[in-house]
Parts: structure tokens; C-alpha cells; sequence
């Protein structure tokens, strides 16, 4: 196990009503706002009157942005940034999923940045303060609701990418299970895969000696595995969503890579997928992860059986790690099959004329590598894209 240092002060806010409180969490930072939201889902259900009203009922001012699109695109942001500065808002409340969040920590370190926030993301700079960001959870998948972590689109060459500091964690959070009872199936399986994926990334790691945080991915991935058929059959099934729901948080608040080092070279390559084609995140996980270990699990077999027996209750061949490592990935596969995720290029509609482009961006023109458990070149990533199609 290596050395680590962890914190997370996101304040988590769990159960059922407790969106109904937002504006007495903000007074604590704020009382001029920055209300940021995606399209009319959370009108159509209610949520945004509930949210008004507690705006209303604690005294708060608001503006609001709406429009957040999957992939968060940059205009959005400095749309954000913009309104911020105007108006003197001094809190960001992000009402949605991952994309609305994701926006809301790239504006909150944008309006703080004496520069192009873009410069963050594109690693010309790191940020050193952001304004303070609550949000109200409405689907679980990326896990910003907890973590450190943002990306952001940029629709001048279509790059897709990420920015990781402390100064973004949410102050607070608020999951109720309850505001994903309306999510399309195809959406819910979409945050099924990303939840899954990003368990995998820190799962497959070259530390040694991580017993105790194999057997908290394991057990929070095979939560996930079993409760979201439950859902997918009952959409209003209260137990099984909290369990996705705190699990989807608990999957990407870095507690479970205290102490080993991830991979995150199957996250990189999907965001050259849904940079330059939009597809939704989980999908395009759903199709890189199978290839990824494909490519990539006689480098660690025993990893790989371990996955397959722990995870997926595969008999362990002994005299055929091999066997035994593949139908891991297969059952992997399977699933997200079932729960009506694509697992190749030609299933997302992805065409195959870009290969190249996205393996050399991902890459930047073969000049870095992608991943830690595997260092992958820009021949190796184009070999896992054929690999998905």
C-alpha cells in the first residue's frame, strides 16, 4: 500500500425530502446565487418549484442558467463566468447530474481565474480557489456530487477534458433517492456503467498489498451489478436507488484509491468518443472498458481472475487462469448488455472514420502515454478502438 493523504469535506445530505432545505444549507456561504441547471426534466417533476421555494423562503437572491447539456460545453461555462462577475453572485447551486455539476465547479474556478479557464483544463495552469458549489443530485453516475473532479467540452476542436483540485469539492450535497424515480432506462443504465467504470480505474492498479480497498470496490461494484436490474424493473423501487445513489458517490469521492495508484486510460479514450461524437459518458464506457482489458489483462492475470471470481462469481479454472480472466470480461459484458448499453463502436453508432484522430489527441500526437497500469502509446489506443468496433 502506498503512502496517502485523504479528505473529502463534501457535506452529504441524504434521504427523502431533503432538497427541501437547499436554501438554508447556502445561507451559511451565501445569499446571491448562481442557480444552474440542464433542460426542463426537473420543472416537469417539481423539483425546481421545491427548490424555489426554499430560495424564496430563505431570503435568497438567484439567477439562473439553464440549458447544461451532457458533455458540458465551455461557452456554457463562460456564459457562467460572465453572469457571476455581473451580477456579484458569490455560490453556484448545480440542480442536475454530472454535466450540470461538472459546469458548475469549471465556472465557480473561472470566475476566481485571472485568465481563460480553459487554460485549467488544458493543464496550462492549475486553480488555485473556486467560489463555493452546492448541488441537488438528480441522477447517479459521475460522482461529481463528491469529488474533486470536473470535464469540460470544448467545442474549438471538440477536446474533452478533465481538471482535478481540492478547491472544487462541493461544499454540500444533496442525494434523494427519490429524484431519479422518472430517469430514462437508457439513462440509468448510462450511470450504471459510469459508477462501474470508475470503480474499475482504481481497481486495476499496479499497487500491491490493497486488500482492503479490493474488497470495497468489489463489494460496491456487485451492489451496483445487483441492484440496478431492481430498478430498471421497479423504477420506484426507494431501497435500491439509495443504494446506487450512495454507492455512485462513495465510487468517485477517492476513498476507494487511498493507498494505490488507478489506471483512468479507459476514461481518457472515451472522452475523444463523446468529445467529437457526443455520446453519453456511460455508453461510451460501456464499449472502452471491455476492449481496454482485452488489450491489456495478461499484464496482471491474477488481477484479472480475481475480478472474474470476486465480482462476477466465475468458477476459477485453475489449470486456465486465461479462461478464467476472459469470462470475467465477457459476464462484464453481458451485463452491460442487459441493462441496454452498447459494448461496441457499430451498437453507439460511432462510425470509424476518426480511429486515428482520437488516438493521436488522446495521446497528444504520441507525445504522452495513457493509463498507469498499462502506459499505453498512441498505437495501443488505436489497437483498443479497433478493438471496440
Amino acid at each position: 500500500m502506498d503512502n496517502f493523504s485523504f479528505l473529502n469535506p463534501t457535506k452529504i445530505i441524504f434521504g427523502r425530502g431533503t432538497e427541501k432545505n437547499v436554501g438554508e444549507e447556502i445561507l451559511n456561504y451565501s445569499k446571491n446565487i448562481l442557480l444552474h441547471y440542464g433542460g426542463g426534466s426537473i420543472k416537469k417533476t417539481g423539483l425546481y418549484d421545491r427548490i424555489i421555494k426554499s430560495l424564496d423562503n430563505a431570503g435568497i437572491r438567484y439567477v439562473e442558467l439553464s440549458g447544461v447539456k451532457p458533455n458540458p460545453r465551455l461557452s456554457m461555462v463562460y456564459e457562467g463566468i460572465r453572469l457571476c462577475k455581473q451580477e456579484k453572485l458569490d455560490f453556484i447551486l448545480a440542480v442536475g447530474g454530472g454535466s450540470t455539476i461538472d459546469s458548475s465547479k469549471a465556472i465557480a474556478m473561472g470566475v476566481l481565474y485571472d485568465g481563460d479557464v480553459w487554460d485549467i483544463y488544458s493543464g496550462k495552469a492549475t486553480a488555485e480557489s473556486a467560489l463555493p458549489v452546492g448541488t441537488v443530485l438528480t441522477i447517479p453516475a459521475a460522482g461529481s456530487e463528491s469529488s474533486n473532479s470536473s470535464v469540460i467540452t470544448n467545442e474549438d476542436g471538440w477536446y474533452k477534458r478533465g481538471h482535478s483540485s481540492d478547491v472544487i469539492y462541493p461544499r454540500f450535497s444533496i442525494l434523494r433517492p427519490e429524484l431519479a424515480y422518472t430517469l430514462p432506462k437508457y439513462q440509468v443504465g448510462c450511470g450504471a456503467a459510469d459508477i462501474l467504470a470508475h470503480l474499475m480505474e482504481r481497481y486495476f492498479t499496479n499497487t500491491q498489498h490493497v486488500e482492503l480497498t479490493d474488497r470495497l470496490i468489489e463489494s460496491t461494484m456487485k451492489t451496483i451489478i445487483h441492484h440496478i436490474p431492481k430498478v430498471l424493473k421497479d423504477p420506484e423501487n426507494y431501497d435500491s436507488w439509495a443504494e446506487i445513489m450512495w454507492g455512485g458517490a462513495l465510487a468517485h469521492n477517492n476513498l476507494m484509491n487511498t493507498g494505490r495508484v488507478g489506471d483512468w486510460a479507459s476514461h481518457n479514450i472515451e472522452h475523444e468518443l463523446s468529445g467529437i461524437y457526443d455520446v453519453a459518458h456511460g455508453a461510451g464506457l460501456a464499449v472502452v472498458f471491455p476492449a481496454w482489458m482485452k488489450y491489456v489483462y495478461k499484464h496482471d492475470i491474477k488481477r484479472f481472475c480475481q475480478f472474474a471470481t470476486r465480482v462476477w462469481d466465475v468458477e476459477p479454472n485453475f489449470f486456465s487462469p486465461e479462461e478464467t480472466a476472459l469470462e470475467g470480461i465477457s459476464r462484464l459484458e453481458r451485463f452491460f448488455s442487459s441493462i441496454g448499453m452498447p459494448v461496441t463502436l457499430a451498437e453507439l453508432k460511432v462510425p470509424l472514420d476518426r480511429l486515428e484522430e482520437m488516438a493521436d489527441k488522446a495521446t497528444n500526437g504520441d507525445k504522452s502515454t495513457l493509463g498507469q497500469f498499462v502506459p499505453l502509446k498512441r498505437a495501443d489506443v488505436l489497437s483498443i478502438l479497433k478493438l471496440a468496433a
